[in-house]
């Protein structure tokens, strides 16, 4: 009795946590979907902080209708510009970073340990830090206010490298040397047995990738300077400055840009989900 007692502790208290949990990223979802869908600012700012701000009460889609035709802030262009930026760099960068990883795992070039180690050492180097030296190149190569500058500095990514290269070392070598023996080049094998395999790979690098681009701050407000190039992130940030903006409007477009991100995810769940499941089991 008192081993069932013991064993039904941790289950409880697990449910408690992750309702918790759910209580903590849920509410303030409701929160903000209940304040888009109310056009009434007077009532958003009387109902702030009770209970009722978190019912919908009121079922309006004047706010998104504000957010989406208002031609100071042009929502599609930021969208698009969001879209744009966030897949280029994200295909680029599974690209790249995957040929990298597969070189050091199994090329044959001298120093590939010593190579890895100094990639991995850029990891405890603060982003922040390399953001002026960043800037500067970037003004010196005339690509202040582009696309271009959003997307190649986010392409190299030490953490995918890592990622990659763990699970290409752990591809039989037996399989790597019968596809050289079939005649495949070293480039043919990346292409057709090494990529294919590592969809459970590509598919958590690119969740995890796809959320730091679509919600990347710092360096898009540096190197834009309007709305021709900026995305959704930057632009949230102006929309809040102005005298105009309401919280029905801010909420609206919250609620706008972060739909892509949950469609995204729930696209890509079940091979993200099959990605830790398996590294959990093996690690």
């Amino acid at each position: 009795m008192a081993a069932k007692l013991a064993s039904a502790h941790p289950s409880r208290l697990t449910l408690v946590s992750a309702g918790i949990l759910a209580l903590g990223v849920v509410l303030p979802l409701m929160m903000a979907v209940t304040i888009s869908l109310n056009p009434d600012e007077q009532a958003i700012l009387i109902e702030m902080g009770t209970i009722s701000a978190f019912i919908p009460h009121v079922v309006s889609a004047q706010n998104y209708i504000e957010v989406l035709t208002d031609p100071v802030h042009p929502f599609i262009r930021y969208f698009f510009n969001t879209v744009l930026i966030t897949f280029s760099t994200l295909i680029l960068s599974i690209l790249f970073n995957s040929m990298a990883a597969f070189v050091l795992a199994h090329g044959t070039i001298a120093g590939r340990k010593v190579l890895l180690a100094l990639i991995l050492a850029t990891l405890v180097v603060p982003a922040e830090s390399l953001v002026l030296p960043q800037l500067m190149m970037a003004s010196w190569t005339g690509l202040i206010d582009s696309y271009e500058v959003q997307i190649i500095p986010g392409v190299a990514s030490a953490m995918s490298i890592f990622l990659f290269y763990q699970f290409f070392s752990r591809l039989p070598k037996e399989l790597i040397e019968a596809a050289r023996v079939d005649g495949f080049s070293f480039f043919q094998v990346y292409r057709y047995i090494a990529m294919p395999l590592s969809r459970p790979v590509i598919s958590a690098i690119a969740v995890l990738q796809f959320l730091e681009i679509w919600n990347s701050y710092l360096w898009p407000i540096m190197v834009t300077r309007g709305p021709e190039y900026r995305p959704l992130s930057v632009a949230m940030s102006a929309y809040f400055s102005t005298n105009q903006a309401s919280w029905g409007n801010i909420m609206a477009f919250a609620v706008c840009m972060a739909i892509p991100v949950v469609l995204f995810f729930l696209v890509i769940q079940k091979q993200f989900i099959a990605s830790v499941v398996s590294s959990g089991v093996k690690g």
